[in-house]
């Protein structure tokens, strides 16, 4: 690993130079601050990537150990990443990217800051919108704990929305690769073939024969159930064997794994710009693409390696 020269006031340790921190077979993890390292690497990654997916820190009130901005320095920031992403993106490429929400400091109100950070980023990268998605997690703690669980004045908030967007109206996509298992009342169908036909009081008119095609399994909604509350596995095994910090907001497996599949082919790209435990490139690699992720934090850098390789001592 590589040797740490600064450290900064909110826990966080990079170098003045980006520096990879390790590799795999189809991936390289930097250790830097993202802006740095795609401006450094700019000319070996400008169009390739074919996905963008990633979790930037979100506007919360109170700094976090992993650099979240504040305010309006988080509108800009997140809206200096739109050239960049721009830039190194295939034509046909998607950038995905979980926000969450933020409360008004000291007031049981929302902010707007994230979706205003959204529309500044996605006018400045002049990207197209495709899809908005929502991340619903049914086991997350009672938040904001002021609001709900000591006053109980408002319920607990538990998703997180998800935007994909593109710089065409149709990026490579592909909802095959991510079709679930039949409902069993539709198994039933397929295996009788009668279903009531006609209209609907939707308006909708539903053929004779529109719904005896066996397509291999169901379209999934834009709702993905993202539980993460998984008490060991590979990742929290290597930390805590090796004494090193668990990143705080781990992402589920499910998610990044969603997207990989619905947006890419083995052999595509896949980009985390803020990789947190790496998350991302574990999910790329077991799915055979190809992945660059980046992190600025050299403990999460340490410790996300334990994704990557079986044994039980740091990369």
């Amino acid at each position: 690993m590589p040797i740490c020269n600064e450290s900064h006031p909110d826990g966080t340790e990079s170098r003045r130079t980006p520096s990879v921190a390790y590799r795999t077979g189809l991936g390289v993890m930097y250790w830097g601050n993202a802006e740095d390292v795609l401006r450094s690497q700019l000319r070996k990654y400008e169009g390739k990537i074919q996905l963008i997916f990633t979790s930037p820190p979100f506007p919360l009130n109170r700094k976090k150990k992993y650099g979240n901005q504040k305010g309006e320095d988080y509108t800009r920031w997140l809206s200096g990443f739109a050239s960049l992403f721009s830039k190194v993106l295939k034509s046909n490429g998607s950038i995905v990217m979980e926000l969450g929400n933020a409360w008004e400091p000291g007031r049981p109100v929302m902010s707007t800051l994230a979706l205003e950070a959204l529309l500044d980023f996605k006018r400045v990268g002049q990207f197209s919108l495709c899809q908005q998605f929502v991340s619903y997690n049914p086991a997350r703690l009672p938040t904001p704990a002021q609001w709900v669980t000591v006053e109980r004045i408002r319920v607990k908030d538990s998703y997180t929305h998800i935007w994909w967007m593109s710089k065409t109206d149709r990026p490579k996509a592909n909802n095959r690769r991510v079709l679930k298992a039949y409902s069993e009342s539709m198994v039933r169908l397929l295996a009788t073939k009668k279903y009531n036909a006609g209209k609907r009081p939707s308006e909708h008119h539903i053929g004779d024969t529109s719904f005896l095609k066996n397509n291999g399994g169901a379209i999934p909604s834009n709702v993905l159930v993202s539980a993460n509350t998984s008490a060991s596995d590979r990742y929290l095994n290597y930390c805590r064997k090796n004494g090193f910090d668990l990143h705080p907001a781990r992402m589920a497996e499910h998610l990044p794994e969603f997207f990989i599949k619905f947006l890419t082919t083995e052999g595509d790209l896949v980009l985390d710009p803020f990789a947190g435990s790496n998350t991302t490139g574990a999910c790329a690699e077991k799915l055979k693409r190809p992945w660059v992720s980046i992190e600025s934090n050299l403990e999460y850098v340490i410790g996300s390696s334990g994704r990557l390789h079986k044994t039980g001592e740091p990369m």
